[in-house]
């Protein structure tokens, strides 16, 4: 704690006595990292002014840009650079530069100053409405790289001049060197930012292949040439850094294939400019761990996270990969001091090079800026329940009903629901597997992933009812779109199908497609049957006309599948909402993904 309160002490007594000393003594900066481009230099102004004050960023000309924190005497100068070295907040080779050394500045930009909350936040009264948050800015075109320049202009670095512009890298800088020297077939060592004897050597190779004198140490040309390499695949796609002022979020955007669009909170939807091209989502919430994993949570009941793929929940951050034939969504988030950022990339699945490349390039670029997206930004717009925060919830291919069968849950559902799903789940989000299928009489047995406990398991009766007795179908009959099941009551037609099947009984109900698999009971609240698809018939057959899979099928099969089903001999007629009662209580949705 007493490292912490020393740190402070400097951050906030330093500019206080650099104003008073300005007209008397000399003006020094704590020079702490320099770029070869002015993109770079404005991404790294961006990082370092999130922990620090005073940061300041200048043109050294050559090309290159310096990141600077000042204003100060020299005293506060030197007393800034001894704690701020000692606590790991400013490189190690850090150094006080003299204000001669910097030429035009370029950082803080116009509305980037560190503490700039301008379009953080939505803020509303009952008088006068909110303006709406500022839409989001590109800080900085891509300037063109060093390595741009025009064959055959000599290099203007020697050696030695080429190894003082090396130390001034950071020791990610040196591994982004490192894989892109891997990437590029020279170098098979460990991506560990130490320039050893192999790198050095990859180095050399490097140089030999691109026709420059092989010392083993690039020049900074050769460096952004190398880079530029690297970086090729993502060419065409328009890579700039996106400032999200709204989102709190500054991250590099393929902002030739993508636009921003609108905010609906947690997300900056950045759409596609060209119909079924990428979208990126920027994430920006307050929350803690539990607001954490409830995001993790939500986003796999989108449709935008296909249900195959990697992903993980740690305790601050959480990553989400869903894959189908058409699209690869991945999403990176992680919690920090309050605030939950990050970003979701989807992006078409026949190009997952270039897309991996896109995925790292995000991931190390994205800058967490002061503020998060006000909870409240875009509720506006209309509501819908197949939407959260404007994007579609993942929705099942087909959902009909089932029965359970056994105390551990095992469930009798129609064949026709099952057919090739990647994922079946009861009532929506518990997996289960297909056991048994009977296709011929349309008949299936799930069982759920974990033992569960039914309110009620199906009493099968031993005998059919009587012929125009009443009988009572339980489903979701609307196909999950209510969270619980209805009961539908109609009459025995028949102990048999329309051609005299032994295996069917016709019922005089009007039940809907969602009824499909329920279980038909009799006046005891027994069940007796199982509600099938109506066939497919050249001829209109009556809305009413539905058919039941006959008590002597259901113990067949239950047999085949080893399951000792309940019989039941209650006879006496059960009050219509006790009958309802057990087949609420029976009936599960039984739904198929693709």
């Amino acid at each position: 704690m007493l490292r912490y309160v020393i740190v402070l002490a400097v951050l906030v007594l330093a500019p206080l006595q650099t104003a008073q000393a300005q007209g008397s003594q000399d003006v020094v900066w704590v020079q702490i990292a320099a770029r070869p481009s002015l993109a770079e230099a404005v991404d790294q102004a961006a990082e370092f002014a999130r922990a620090l004050e005073d940061v300041a960023g200048f043109d050294m000309g050559r090309g290159w840009f310096a990141i600077a924190l000042g204003p100060y005497t020299r005293e506060d100068a030197e007393q800034v650079l001894q704690v701020y070295r000692r606590d790991g907040l400013i490189p190690r080779d850090s150094y006080i530069a003299q204000n001669g050394a910097y030429r035009g500045q370029f950082w803080p930009v116009q509305g980037a100053q560190t503490g700039d909350t301008a379009g953080t936040s939505l803020q509303t009264t009952t008088e006068t409405p909110a303006a709406p948050p500022a839409e989001p800015a590109i800080v900085v075109p891509e300037a063109p790289q060093q390595a741009q320049e025009e064959a055959g202009t000599p290099d203007p670095e020697t050696r030695a001049d080429a190894l003082r512009s090396e130390r001034a890298l950071t020791r990610e800088e040196r591994r982004e060197l490192q894989i892109a020297l891997q990437d590029g077939g020279y170098y098979s060592g460990g991506i560990d930012g130490a320039f050893g004897r192999g790198t050095r050597a990859s180095m050399a190779a490097w140089q030999r292949a691109n026709d420059v004198p092989d010392t083993g140490v690039l020049t900074t040309r050769q460096r952004a040439k190398l880079m530029a390499q690297y970086n090729a695949i993502l060419d065409g796609l328009g890579m700039q850094t996106v400032r999200d002022a709204t989102a709190g979020i500054a991250v590099r955007l393929p902002t030739s294939v993508v636009r921003f669009d609108r905010y609906e909170a947690p997300f900056a939807h950045y759409r596609a400019r060209d119909e079924g091209g990428p979208v990126v989502l920027l994430i920006s919430q307050p929350g803690d761990r539990d607001t954490l994993a409830g995001l993790y949570a939500v986003m796999q009941t989108l449709s935008i996270v296909p249900l195959q793929g990697d992903r993980a929940l740690a305790r601050d951050s959480f990553s989400l990969v869903g894959r189908n034939d058409r699209i690869v969504s991945e999403t990176r988030v992680s919690l920090q001091s309050g605030e939950i950022k990050g970003f979701t990339l989807i992006w078409p699945a026949d190009d997952e090079v270039r897309r991996a490349r896109l995925i790292t390039e995000m991931n190390r670029s994205l800058t967490r800026l002061p503020g998060v997206m006000d909870p409240a930004t875009g509720t506006t717009l209309s509501q819908d329940a197949d939407l959260v925060s404007g994007l579609a919830v993942r929705k099942p291919r087909a959902s009909r009903s089932g029965f359970f069968v056994t105390q551990r849950g095992a469930v009798m559902t129609t064949s026709d629901v099952v057919e090739n799903c990647a994922r079946i789940t009861l009532d929506g989000d518990l997996d289960a597997e297909l056991s048994l299928v009977d296709a011929d009489r349309g008949i299936a047995l799930i069982t759920p992933g974990e033992a569960l406990a039914p309110l009620h398991v199906a009493n099968f009766s031993p005998v059919p009812p009587q012929l125009s007795s009443e009988i009572a179908v339980a489903g979701y009959s609307y196909e999950g779109t209510l969270n619980a099941p209805s009961v539908t009551f109609g009459s025995l037609a028949d102990l048999g199908g329309l051609a005299g099947e032994p295996t069917l009984n016709r019922l005089t109900i009007p039940a809907l497609t969602g009824d499909e698999g329920g279980p038909v009971m009799d006046a005891s609240g027994n069940v007796f049957g199982m509600l099938l698809p109506r066939p497919d018939s050249n001829r209109q057959l009556p809305d009413d006309v539905q058919f039941s899979l006959s008590p002597s099928a259901l113990s067949d099969f239950a047999t085949r599948a080893g399951i000792d089903v309940t019989y039941s001999a209650r006879a006496d007629a059960l009050a219509p909402e006790d009958i309802a009662t057990r087949g609420v209580d029976m009936t599960v949705l039984v739904s198929c993904w693709e």
